[in-house]
């Protein structure tokens, strides 16, 4: 509808009502537009996190770990353990150090290795087979023993170590060792002056051992 030039009045208000409505007709437009940004703002931003390996089932100590064993979940930042393994990949074929329930995370504390020993930095962690297979089922990780080395020749016996710390028990082997060994595997964490003892008595003499006093 054309304007009356003739009548300001008229001319004013009616250019009044069109600023208005096409006022609120932008404020609407912005409106959603605000709207719509916010959404996609969150849709576009999942909260930060950060992949952990963990267990996808409970395993036992001395499991030899496998693909199935293992899961990928997602940890908030800050919340992830030290040392921990950084793929299933890398932990396939190495072995348990203790129980893992189902959920918990894998560290390189937890598998067979020299980081089994943590925060004891004055241990390392040595494979010992003692004879007993029976007297090693008693064990448990954590112990603290006493190991004793017997000679076959002399019947002398002496002390090889002393609070040796049980750090794993692998799963049992099969009734016999490599090259008919009997007994039982199992990782103790020694101090640096009983690795070379230990391991030599190993080999000469036959291991029993006690629970350590404390």
């Amino acid at each position: 509808m054309p304007l009356d030039l003739s009548r300001p009045t008229a001319l004013l208000g009616a250019l009044r009502r069109r600023v208005l409505r096409r006022r609120r007709l932008l404020a609407a437009g912005l409106a959603a537009v605000a709207v719509g940004s916010g959404l996609a703002a969150t849709a576009e931003r999942p909260p930060p996190s950060v992949p952990v390996v963990v267990a996808a089932r409970d395993l036992p100590a001395g499991e030899v770990l496998g693909s199935d064993d293992l899961a990928t979940v997602a940890f908030a930042p800050g919340s992830t353990p030290s040392r921990q393994v950084d793929s299933p990949g890398e932990a396939a074929g190495r072995v348990l150090a203790a129980a893992l329930p189902r959920g918990a995370p894998l560290t390189e504390v937890a598998l067979v290795g020299p980081a089994m020993t943590g925060s004891r930095t004055e241990l390392r962690a040595l494979p010992v087979r003692l004879p007993d297979a029976g007297a090693v089922g008693l064990l448990r990780v954590g112990d603290e023993i006493d190991v004793v080395a017997t000679d076959p020749q002399s019947g002398t016996t002496r002390t090889v170590a002393r609070a040796a710390v049980v750090l794993a028990i692998p799963a049992a082997d099969a009734a016999t060792g490599p090259a008919g060994l009997p007994g039982r595997l199992v990782v103790l964490g020694v101090g640096e002056a009983e690795d070379e003892p230990l391991a030599g008595a190993g080999t000469r003499a036959v291991l029993t051992f006690s629970w350590s006093r404390r």
